[in-house]
């Protein structure tokens, strides 16, 4: 029996509509066209995914002629995800759908103090949208999967404004990066926890607290990374005391 788009149903199972078939040999005979193996299939999925971050991290420069640069930083980062406030303004963050007040527009002398970009897809070339806001404040780059060292390295115009960091959950930060933001001596709270790349991350905070004295260093034990293992523990050689 047909009963619209679900196929025929019969007593074997359902039949796929004659249009879903059409659609799924185009798709193998497009696979079978380019690809003789996974390998090959996989490297032309990453492809397609690096260039829709290659996209996302586009310049706005010509924003930033019309507009300022500091509406033009805000809308790079709304499109992306993230939320954006400004001085003596509420937050303004999308929706599900990615929709945003387009108010901001009106904000163009006014700067941008807080930036939350949690889990975005900022990458190095996006960076030069997000430098475009000289009095940034607060900025985190929660989880963002392609924050690496070189992104750290770039951080630098905002010394004299930024005073809180947050990194946690970057999982291509390590120490080389964290050694960059030594630039940034006006931070007053740094956040390193959850950072898969670090070797030592209990040593690497003192190493940073060291670096940056006047930063509050948050989201390590101080003496992870730091206990001996099992077979790096001293061993006791004298003869146990009878009870």
């Amino acid at each position: 029996m047909w009963n619209g788009t679900r196929g025929i149903h019969r007593l074997g199972g359902a039949v796929v509509p004659e249009g879903n078939q059409k659609k799924e040999r185009t798709i193998l005979q497009f696979l079978t066209n380019h690809f003789y193996d996974v390998e090959a299939l996989r490297g032309y999925l990453l492809q397609r995914e690096m260039c829709k971050v290659h996209l996302k991290n586009r310049s706005f420069t010509w924003l930033e002629e019309q507009h300022g640069p500091y509406s033009a930083g805000a809308f790079f980062i709304l499109k992306q995800g993230g939320a954006v406030k400004f001085r003596d303004k509420e937050w303004i963050r999308p929706d599900k759908y990615g929709h945003f007040s387009p108010e901001f527009w009106n904000f163009r002398e006014v700067p941008v103090e807080a930036v939350d970009a949690s889990d975005c897809e900022i990458n190095y070339e996006g960076l030069d949208n997000l430098l475009l806001l000289k009095e940034l404040q607060s900025l985190s780059l929660q989880r963002c999967p392609h924050v690496d060292d070189w992104c750290l390295s770039r951080l630098y115009p905002l010394a004299d404004s930024l005073q809180e960091l947050s990194l946690a959950g970057c999982p291509r930060v390590s120490e080389r990066g964290l050694a960059c933001l030594h630039h940034l001596q006006n931070l007053r709270r740094l956040d390193i926890s959850d950072l898969p790349a670090v070797s030592n991350p209990g040593l690497t905070q003192i190493l940073v607290e060291e670096m940056l004295p006047n930063c509050q260093v948050v989201g390590v034990d101080w003496a992870e990374g730091l206990k001996l293992g099992p077979e790096e523990q001293p061993q006791d050689t004298a003869s146990p005391v009878p009870a």
